[in-house]
């Protein structure tokens, strides 16, 4: 099965294991080969999976695809769809961001803001973010 270009089957995986957290760790290969296996009823090792991870095995059975993409709760399309991955992964990126309790506290007060009041702490948000990133103001002149 062919991935899509801009990103290996093995680097989609990795991201999984990294951003999927659920006990606030990456899952062990042991925890994803025996998901994978209830889900399959078929034989999933936790060699298999680490040599998916790695990239020393690359041309998976859809079976063992279907199974990866049901326990990381992510859509099969996942491994070989581009658009589907940023999706994906801005969702995931989502979650993790909330996992943070100043984010989610950030987060549940806006939502008690007017249209305006959250556009201006948007504003204040992006140029801090640009300033630790040693970025300019965009809107300021040269």
């Amino acid at each position: 099965m062919a991935i899509a270009e801009g990103g290996s089957l093995a680097g989609r995986i990795d991201h999984l294991f990294k951003a999927v957290q659920p006990k606030g760790r990456e899952f062990s290969y042991d925890e994803v080969a025996r998901g994978c296996e209830a889900l399959t009823a078929g034989t999933f090792s936790k060699t298999y999976v680490w040599q998916l991870r790695t990239g020393q095995r690359d041309n998976p059975t859809k079976r063992h695809l279907e199974a990866l993409a049901a326990f990381f709760g992510v859509p099969v399309a996942y491994f070989f769809d581009d658009q589907v991955v940023d999706d994906v992964n801005s969702q995931l990126a989502l979650v993790t961001a909330l996992r943070d309790s100043d984010v989610r506290d950030i987060a549940l007060r806006a939502l008690h803001m007017d249209h305006a009041t959250r556009q201006s702490l948007a504003r204040i948000v992006n140029e801090i973010s640009n300033m630790q990133r040693g970025r300019p103001d965009p809107d300021e002149p040269a």
